[in-house]
């Protein structure tokens, strides 16, 4: 038996049928037009906030750093290192106090009478890297981390450093104190950890509060560690901050320079790097267009209006190298003192 399929039809909507009410004949002759306006979504505006410097905080108070003398530790006042000597050399060590105070940049650091000196003249203030300035704002040194322009202003001069101190031609015998502008340390030992098994973690999260830490050693066996930063400056506030300061425990740190690494390439590098890092305080001491013009790699049109700048509208003549790098250092400076911007934003 034959099944019979029954066809699918659909049906097209029909267009709704005029109106059979007759419409009167203004209304035939009048063509009603218009325009339908779509609302665009507002756009979304990035509203931008400018943080304002804030000014230092004053980290301790004065009351507490009236002066004492250093408890008796030995049979010796030795008023060239401020210490007593002559005692036990554990005993000595067992008899270090902890540091009054401790420096924290995040909360600490901002603007003080320093930021308004122009120039490269500005150094850090020592007891701000101590935790213990009381003056904050009013200081008269800066109360922040050392840069790399800093490196190459004050911080960057080998005969004192970061903390304007003078430095000797060799180092004290205890390899602490400032240091000897000979060689430039960025290395620093660290003594009395206490080890645990994540002291690796521990030691890198401390010391690199204070600067870009390039590698850390630590000696588990010996409880002793070794810190180099990739700037020197940042050494000498780190080994200013972290002296008898604690890590996660109670232990009581011993911060000196590192001696002298005997590995030949290690002190190959560290040659290397120093070249590269005087090269690039005479690019800055320079200018960006003495440099350009020693190198060669200035365009025809630099060249002529150089040598239009240095004829001094005499036809012929050609002022020396010299003048014109005064003249130039003098409209940088100019400009400089003209318009000044602050770039160090502080949370």
């Amino acid at each position: 038996m034959a099944e019979v399929v029954q066809p699918h039809v659909t049906l097209a909507q029909q267009p709704p049928s005029p109106s059979r009410k007759r419409s009167s004949p203004e209304a035939e002759d009048t063509t009603i037009t218009g325009t339908v306006e779509v609302s665009e979504p507002p756009q979304k505006k990035t509203k931008l906030i400018r943080r304002k410097r804030r000014p230092a905080r004053p980290q301790i108070d004065p009351s507490l750093l009236a002066a004492k003398p250093p408890p008796q530790t030995g049979t010796t006042f030795n008023i060239w290192y401020n210490k007593w000597a002559g005692g036990d050399r554990e005993d000595a060590a067992l008899s270090k106090t902890h540091a009054l105070g401790r420096c924290n940049v995040r909360n600490d650091s901002g603007w003080t009478a320093a930021d308004k000196q122009a120039g490269n003249n500005q150094i850090f203030c020592l007891f701000f890297a101590r935790g213990i300035c009381p003056k904050g704002h009013e200081c008269s040194y800066l109360h922040r981390l050392p840069g790399i322009y800093d490196v190459l202003g004050v911080a960057g001069n080998s005969t004192v450093d970061c903390f304007g101190r003078d430095k000797f031609s060799d180092y004290r015998d205890d390899m602490g104190g400032v240091g000897s502008f000979l060689r430039q340390n960025r290395t620093l030992y660290v003594g009395r950890i206490h080890v645990t098994d994540n002291i690796e973690e521990v030691v890198a999260r401390h010391f690199a509060e204070w600067g870009a830490v390039e590698r850390i050693r630590v000696l588990t066996g010996r409880g002793v560690a070794f810190v180099t930063y990739v700037n020197e400056a940042n050494a000498q506030f780190a080994k200013e901050a972290m002296a008898h300061q604690s890590l996660d425990n109670n232990e009581i740190l011993n911060v000196r320079w590192a001696t002298l690494d005997p590995n030949p390439l290690s002190q190959k590098r560290e040659a290397q790097r120093v070249e590269e890092q005087a090269a690039e305080a005479v690019r800055r001491a320079l200018g960006e267009e003495a440099v350009r013009q020693i190198e060669g790699r200035e365009s025809r049109e630099q060249v002529q209006a150089r040598r239009v700048e240095s004829s001094m509208g005499l036809d012929g003549y050609e002022a020396p190298d010299a003048i014109c790098r005064s003249r130039r250092h003098h409209r940088d400076q100019h400009r400089g003192s003209t318009s000044t911007c602050y770039f160090n934003n502080y949370d």
